[in-house]
């Protein structure tokens, strides 16, 4: 199974392993990541989060995670793979992406995992905005996340991160 869900809903991160592992017997290993709305900026301000708004344009969005998982079934030998992400006005403590991973070894469920989440936050046509006391402002990509990017040998294009 290998699936991409760009949805409003909440997802239960849970239920999508099971989902994943239903009937195999050959996964060797699955790991999981769920990103989650906190309550304040990252970084050194840390300012308080009130709301955190994704928008995308669904047909690129849903294509360029899809060729996301494609790379990295091409770099590992991956027996499935979901990615959730959701859009739309989420609170903190909210849920925001699931990355799901099976191998037959850990070590490729590991680096899976961890270059599709790196390719997430620098190049899916994804846009955030967060709600603040002080007002709403556009994220921009930080350069700790360009870096996490560069280690897979890709270079980063920000423009998709750029706001609205």
């Amino acid at each position: 199974m290998f699936q991409v869900r760009i949805q409003h809903a909440a997802f239960d991160a849970a239920e999508e392993s099971r989902r994943l592992r239903a009937g195999r017997v050959d996964i060797g290993a699955l790991v999981v990541f769920e990103g989650i709305c906190r309550d304040h900026a990252p970084g050194c301000d840390g300012r308080p989060v009130q709301a955190l708004e994704l928008e995308h344009y669904p047909e690129m969005t849903q294509a360029s995670i899809e060729r996301m998982v494609e790379q990295a079934r091409a770099r590992w030998p991956l027996q499935a793979a979901v990615v959730v992400h959701r859009i739309g006005r989420l609170q903190p403590g909210d849920p925001i992406v699931l990355v799901a991973v099976a191998t037959s070894h850990r070590h490729d469920a590991f680096e899976a995992c961890a270059f599709l989440m790196d390719y997430l936050k620098t190049q899916a046509p994804l846009w955030k905005k967060e709600s603040t006391p002080a007002g709403a402002q556009w994220v921009d990509a930080r350069e700790s996340d360009d870096r996490a990017l560069a280690r897979w040998g890709v270079a980063s294009d920000n423009s998709a991160h750029d706001g609205a």
